[in-house]
């Protein structure tokens, strides 16, 4: 018999059952360069486990040994003995923090953060003999409040959209079994109140009248009997509006407050703001695309259920090439107002590798796969924006 099968603790010859096993202690000892051992265990012991008499084994003397332990087990027994050492609490708890992560939708929460990071970082860069360390605190509550209205309003669609969920995105949490209804709602009432209270004790009345505009628009999106977004038309104007305008005027008007200034547009900011909005109202066209089939299913009218998939990708990308043609020509008829040297180049790129995107997507003949590696990239674009505009 091969010794080496007792030391795997998950041996094929293990027969081990619980009423059988032992430990087999063995004292080894060299004899002319060979290992023998003398087992503790009995003869019908042996052979309950399935091992025999081998008369290449010898009775060896006790002298100067070590004593070896050899436990024979099951491969059930060992996978049951591996997981029993975990806390179901901990593992609940492990289980509930990563649904609600996903139920957050972690790419527009990437977005939340970055926009507003991005528009407090050029109010600083506009007004850099006004920055105080005391106001950081502030501005990371603000993003905060932020980060919880954007919660409330993916999370009040996808308690609404469970059954379309099923279907277009099975892998949302509510949609997949990995959180309770009862648990969104308790989530989603968290996100408005804790955002409301952060909002309302820090950035005064006209910003908390904005914050709660912008809960409204996201609420009536997806509650009946309003349920906005069955409206090709105003579910665009509502998403332009809540991601675009709102939260770009929103957080450059409460920066600029909270460093003592009043209210004035300038030039990057109003180019930003009409660029992000534009770039909302592509995402708010595109989004539908990879959901064409559970939005027939429970007919919800969109432009891709309407025009078809090829359609409104092809005026998604001419809308965003729109936008980078008019952030190049700004460049170029407003060289005081902006850096040329570098939002030219960048915004050159950004289109030329939306037109290979473009081209990928067609020759992929717009498969399911295609398309939402295409509306990716689509927010990939968009996060670049906002990392270079501090910069522009």
């Amino acid at each position: 018999m091969d010794l080496r099968s007792l030391y795997s603790p998950c041996s094929s010859t293990s027969v081990l059952t619980p009423h059988h096993q032992k430990i087999l202690t063995a004292k080894p000892t060299v004899q002319s360069s060979k290992f023998s051992f003398k087992f503790s265990s009995s003869s019908s012991s042996l052979t309950a486990i399935g091992i025999s008499h081998s008369h290449n084994i010898k009775s060896a003397p006790v002298k100067h040994t070590k004593r070896l332990s050899i436990l024979a087990c099951s491969p059930i027994d060992s996978a049951a003995g591996s997981g029993s050492g975990s806390d179901p609490l901990l593992v609940k708890l492990s289980e509930f923090r990563d649904a609600s992560w996903r139920f957050l939708r972690p790419h527009t929460i990437r977005g939340t953060a970055l926009g507003s990071c991005a528009l407090v970082a050029r109010a600083l860069v506009e007004n850099t003999h006004l920055i105080r360390w005391s106001l950081l605190l502030k501005a990371l509550s603000g993003v905060f409040a932020l980060i919880c209205g954007n919660g409330y309003i993916v999370g009040i669609n996808q308690i609404y959209d469970i059954g379309i969920d099923k279907v277009n995105k099975p892998y949302l949490p509510i949609a997949a079994g990995d959180l309770s209804v009862q648990s969104a709602w308790y989530l989603v009432v968290f996100f408005a109140v804790a955002g409301l209270l952060i909002v309302s004790f820090n950035f005064g009345t006209f910003i908390t009248s904005l914050y709660c505009l912008g809960l409204f628009l996201g609420t009536i999106y997806s509650v009946p009997p309003f349920r906005m977004k069955k409206y090709p038309v105003a579910a665009f104007l509502i998403i332009a509006t809540v991601r675009g305008f709102l939260l770009n005027f929103g957080v450059y008007h409460a920066t600029r407050a909270a460093l003592g200034l009043t209210f004035e547009w300038s030039s990057p900011v109003a180019f930003i703001t009409t660029f992000v909005t534009m770039f909302a109202l592509v995402i708010a066209i595109t989004k539908d695309l990879p959901d064409v089939e559970g939005d027939r299913k429970f007919q919800i009218s969109t432009l891709a259920t309407t025009l078809g998939v090829r359609n409104i990708a092809l005026l998604g990308s001419g809308l965003l090439l729109a936008n980078y043609l008019g952030a190049i020509f700004a460049a170029v008829y407003m060289p005081q107002a902006f850096k040329s040297s570098l939002m030219i180049p960048v915004h050159a790129i950004l289109l030329l590798s939306l037109i290979f995107q473009a081209w990928i997507l067609e020759r992929a003949n717009y498969t399911k796969d295609a398309i939402l590696a295409f509306y990716r990239f689509i927010w990939n674009l968009f996060y670049a924006e906002y990392i270079v505009f501090p910069f522009i």
